[in-house]
């Protein structure tokens, strides 16, 4: 009897520390947002933000959590330093006036023991709109570097560049913008 109540102490212990939220700041080396769009219908071009910030709260037990991903827009990063300037203008991201853009959530989706889908407001030159992020991968385990917890994942979503005020060359240059987030991140 003393043994079952001792198990039972233990397990309890051990399931109310499982069911903690867990936070995970956001690793910027292996993280690089980046977007694709139909470049007059020659091809797919594909654009990255070299720098992000923030922080990833999940609570497996409850399956709840909460997303902040604050993005460097000045980090917008094309393949070719002119276009990264053309880019950053007014036109488009408008960098000197609005220098970050930021995703903000706390409303993930689980499946079973996977976050499936992150739904939050996507906010680019001041602008916010509902985006849900689809989530393509998910991978938590030791970090072998690091000896912390971590997790990645790759989320993606499509948006349209002119709900963001950046319509310029619409409909030469494609209106519609895929978002892929790969993210990983090392728990606190």
């Amino acid at each position: 009897m003393k043994r079952t109540l001792t198990t039972l102490i233990v397990t309890l212990f051990a399931a109310t520390a499982y069911a903690a939220p867990e936070t995970y700041m956001i690793e910027p080396t292996h993280s690089m947002p980046r977007f694709e769009y139909n470049h007059l219908g020659y091809s797919i071009q594909l654009s990255r933000f070299d720098k992000v910030s923030g922080s990833i709260t999940l609570d497996r037990a409850k399956k709840t959590g909460s997303v902040d991903v604050t993005i460097d827009a000045k980090s917008v990063n094309t393949g070719s330093a002119l276009f990264n300037e053309h880019i950053q203008a007014a036109d488009f991201f408008d960098t000197e006036m609005f220098p970050t853009i930021t995703y903000k959530s706390s409303k993930v989706k689980f499946k079973g023991d996977q976050p499936v889908s992150v739904a939050g407001e996507l906010t680019i030159k001041d602008i916010t709109k509902p985006v849900t992020l689809t989530i393509n991968s998910f991978h938590c385990m030791p970090h072998p570097m690091v000896k912390k917890e971590a997790c990645g994942a790759t989320a993606t979503a499509k948006v349209k560049r002119s709900d963001f005020d950046m319509a310029k060359n619409v409909p030469y240059v494609g209106d519609e913008v895929t978002l892929t987030i790969p993210v990983e991140a090392i728990k606190q």
